[in-house]
């Protein structure tokens, strides 16, 4: 019983000094006080923005592949003969 106070005790130690050396003494860098240190809260902030971007990127690309899946009907239609659809183009003078 004795011995699994002491251990107990000897990691609570441990992770006390662990704590002061890498926390305290600043070797991980924790600006606002959350135990999470900056550089991760960084990396998590990048990865944030990226997939932002993708979002936004995957979007246009879908719009794009929406427009040319329409103009390639239209080419379509254009090689089997069929009229063309739509305004007419201003004639040029």
């Amino acid at each position: 019983m004795l011995n699994t106070i002491l251990v107990i005790i000897g990691i609570l130690t441990i992770l006390a000094v662990i704590y002061y050396v890498v926390w305290k003494k600043g070797y991980i860098n924790d600006r606002d006080q959350d135990l999470i240190p900056d550089e991760v809260e960084d990396v998590i902030e990048d990865v944030k923005e990226v997939v932002e971007e993708t979002k936004r990127r995957a979007k246009a690309v879908k719009k794009e592949l929406k427009d040319v899946v329409e103009e390639s009907k239209d080419v379509i239609d254009a090689v089997k003969g069929k009229k063309r659809r739509g305004r007419k183009p201003k004639s040029k003078k």
